[in-house]
């Protein structure tokens, strides 16, 4: 398995996080719960990178987890420095889906791959709606095509 800019245009997002001693569990590895907390840092740092966060405020608009499947890989321990990649991989009017992949930075060992599905909210009335013209346009240049790597079993 390739990590995603190798694989893929250059529009994937990359966050680092060191794993430190309150990410691990008794069992002295990243507990599955705390890598739902680094992809959630990662997109949030994406969106503000990118400039979403502020389109989307704007616009009164949210943007709601769905779905997220996750398959985890290899374990993560204290010390360990991770890499995240994170990228569109799928737009429609009122959902996308983010896929995103963790990484030991140093030997691109695979630890998880996620793919989170989004969608639209308007803030005031707290209901589903599309996503509004000038969002979904900025969606669309940040997407990558079928970015999930298929692993056989």
């Amino acid at each position: 398995m390739q990590k995603l800019e190798q694989t893929l245009s250059a529009t994937v997002h990359q966050t680092q996080i060191r794993v430190r001693g309150f990410h691990v569990d008794v069992y002295r590895h990243v507990n599955n719960a705390r890598y739902l907390e680094f992809l959630e840092e990662a997109r949030w740092e994406y969106f503000d990178t990118a400039g979403l966060t502020p389109l989307l405020a704007e616009a009164g608009c949210g943007m709601a987890v769905i779905n997220i499947n996750i398959s985890y890989r290899h374990s993560a321990v204290f010390g360990d420095d991770l890499l995240i990649e994170t990228a569109f991989s799928r737009i429609h009017s009122r959902k996308v889906e983010i896929c995103q992949s963790i990484f030991l930075k140093d030997t691109g060992q695979p630890v998880v791959q996620a793919l989170v599905t989004f969608v639209a909210f308007d803030q005031q009335d707290n209901k589903a709606v599309s996503f509004p013209a000038a969002i979904l346009q900025r969606f669309k240049t940040l997407m990558l095509h079928d970015c999930i790597q298929k692993n056989p079993a």
